[in-house]
């Protein structure tokens, strides 16, 4: 299926506003643990990114990272110009976790506006946000009145994103947001995962294990392996030309229904 990109509403970045997310030389470690070692790469201004490999190589430690919740033993995280580590950037950041990681005892629309209810926006300004992000997600407004138990896993994780849209911030980083979901509610996020990142246009690095789930919505991947990276690039240089066995062994990993089916006889 070929998903047409929708508009995005007058308040979204342009493209051309979007910055570039840049690793250069970055290690971090943990005690006597290296967590991540000597990483670069460039996560292209506007452009979505995966990060892929296998438990343990760094993923969710470069996100935590970007965001400015570690920061480098050695080397620079920047967002554009700006360090992550710079005060004021989360605002420019919004972060999407599993299952959402939505406050229990707030309503969707509470936990929508509790940010910017911090940051002392109006409540019609706030009424004007939930409604455009209510729009690029295609949410139920119906489900806002709902708490976060009351909403299947697939409508808290939407919730979670628009969350993290609601300030129109400038990069979207996703720690496995679709790792607890089952599979048909996975397909059709992924979907919508796919039409909003390509109508917003903005920088995105999302993580996860699923190698056909980053081929479908990235434009690149970044696959690790032991803190570093293996190798960059689309889906099908990957596969085509991997750069060692352990990025050849990674893709022939990933199952399809046809091997199944096969050898099943």
């Amino acid at each position: 299926m070929t998903m047409m990109p929708a508009p995005a509403s007058g308040s979204e970045q342009a493209a051309g506003d979007a910055p570039s997310l840049k690793f250069s030389a970055v290690l971090k470690r943990f005690g006597t643990f290296v967590a991540v070692d000597r990483v670069t790469f460039e996560v292209p201004a506007g452009r979505c990114v995966a990060l892929l490999g296998p438990s343990g190589c760094g993923k969710s430690t470069l996100l935590r990272l970007a965001l400015g919740l570690l920061r480098p033993d050695e080397g620079t995280v920047r967002i554009g110009s700006q360090d992550t580590s710079d005060p004021g950037m989360r605002s420019r950041i919004g972060y999407v976790i599993q299952d959402g990681g939505l406050f229990p005892h707030l309503t969707a629309t509470q936990n929508l506006g509790l940010k910017a209810r911090d940051l002392g926006w109006p409540t019609a300004r706030i009424g004007r946000r939930i409604a455009e992000v209510l729009e690029t997600t295609r949410f139920p407004a119906e489900l806002l009145t709902r708490y976060p138990l009351e909403l299947s896993g697939g409508q808290r994780q939407r919730v979670g994103l628009m969350r993290a849209l609601m300030l129109d911030p400038q990069v979207l980083l996703l720690d496995e947001p679709l790792a607890a979901l089952d599979p048909v509610v996975r397909a059709g996020l992924q979907e919508e995962l796919r039409r909003i990142f390509r109508a917003l246009r903005k920088t995105v690095v999302f993580v996860t294990h699923d190698l056909v789930e980053a081929a479908y919505i990235a434009d690149e991947i970044v696959l690790l392996r032991a803190g570093r990276v293996a190798q960059q690039g689309r889906w099908r240089d990957l596969n085509d030309e991997p750069r060692d066995e352990f990025v050849r062994e990674f893709v022939r990993a990933q199952r399809t229904l046809h091997e199944v089916d096969g050898a099943s006889r």
